[in-house]
């Protein structure tokens, strides 16, 4: 699991299957802080919007914050009865979001580390979540071929997205959530307007299921990861394939754009990450 602290963009934090998180400078590559605690590997991480706090989430069933200044773990938390594999802040960083393969995802409150509330009614393990920026919203993709859009006004599902062939693996909102997109095992990643769910693109290309999908922070642009080795620049809005990134040898499972858009950071099981301009 990989992430720039957008938008300052000056520090990478990267989690293991050797059970830490790492985190780095950007610049030069150096290693500020090694954060142990974790019982399991770690899938899932993010900073707050503010780059004070690191969350990560383990196949332990925890979510941890960790202090980006001391390198000290902040919390612990407590009550998915399976693995944590996504991990969230709203964009004001007053609450998080984790999504467990015990089909639910939690809403906790940062300040008080207390469970707000969770959302439940997938059939299947919880893939991937997110709020959308003003925080109004929170999307779900799961294994059981759906995904789910909820109301935070206590926690309401409002739609359920069914068009992929096989299970979701990713989704994410653009920074005006007026667009999700979502990826799945069918090789395929789909657009959907926010408003009214419907399917506005169909991002066809990869040969093999697509694990990870990001927005650049404009929201123009969309980069996929995939089990094919490559990742791809589509155009949010046309669906286009505008480059294809080549040159890892296994897998790539995390993709993620910088604050500006001009740099592509990908992670993969050839146990290297990646830095594209």
């Amino acid at each position: 699991a990989i992430a720039f602290n957008n938008p300052f963009g000056d520090k990478i934090a990267t989690g293991s299957f050797d059970k830490t998180c790492k985190l780095w400078d950007a610049e030069t590559g150096k290693c500020f802080h090694t954060f142990r605690g974790h019982t399991a590997e770690i899938v899932c991480l993010t900073f707050n919007p503010q780059s004070t706090l690191v969350a990560t989430g383990s196949m332990d069933r925890t979510a941890k914050l960790w202090d980006v200044e001391t390198g000290m773990e902040i919390a612990s938390l407590t009550g998915h009865t399976a693995e944590i594999i996504c991990i969230s802040f709203s964009s004001d960083g007053t609450r998080m979001l984790t999504g467990s393969f015990d089909h639910t995802v939690s809403i906790w409150d940062v300040k008080t580390f207390k469970r707000m509330f969770t959302l439940i009614g997938h059939r299947g393990e919880i893939s991937s979540a997110q709020f959308s920026y003003d925080g109004s919203l929170v999307v779900t993709g799961s294994m059981d071929k759906t995904c789910k859009v909820w109301e935070m006004d206590g926690g309401k599902c409002i739609a359920t997205l069914r068009d992929h062939q096989d299970e979701f693996l990713d989704v994410a909102f653009n920074c005006t959530g007026h667009l999700i997109v979502s990826v799945s095992a069918d090789s395929t990643a789909r657009v959907y307007d926010s408003r009214t769910f419907e399917c506005v693109a169909v991002l066809s290309g990869h040969e093999g299921e697509i694990t990870r999908a990001s927005f650049n922070q404009h929201g123009t642009r969309i980069i996929t990861a995939s089990g094919d080795k490559t990742a791809r620049i589509w155009d949010a809005f046309t669906g286009k394939c505008l480059q294809v990134l080549e040159g890892h040898t296994d897998e790539i499972f995390s993709c993620s754009f910088n604050y500006d858009g001009n740099i592509v950071i990908t992670g993969s099981k050839d146990n290297t990450v990646r830095l594209w301009r």
